[in-house]
């Protein structure tokens, strides 16, 4: 379960971090390493953690182009496949803006 899923039964008591349209590369990297380490409030969760280091990078973040190179190394392609699509949900549901 990834954190777009757990999102519904967590975010209405807040307690879960998520990514917010307003966080830049540098905040989206944190709470992607959050992810991919269980910190924070966050879940383990690799899927989870390399759609946001995708959405990290995608707005400037060097270092999640390379923590997510390393991250994706661990997960089968599968999981990196989950993570891409629901990169892809939060840009076309217009949850993130990208930089320019």
């Amino acid at each position: 379960m990834n954190a777009q899923e757990l999102a519904h039964d967590v975010a209405e008591d807040g307690a879960l971090p998520l990514p917010t349209p307003d966080m830049d590369g540098d905040q989206l990297f944190r709470l992607g390493l959050m992810y991919s380490t269980g910190t924070g409030g966050c879940p383990m969760d690799r899927v989870s953690a390399h759609m946001i280091l995708n959405l990290a990078a995608m707005k400037g973040s060097e270092a999640a182009r390379d923590y997510r190179r390393e991250l994706s190394q661990e997960m089968d392609r599968e999981e990196i496949g989950e993570a891409q699509r629901a990169a892809r949900r939060w840009i076309d549901a217009g949850t993130t803006r990208l930089a320019a």
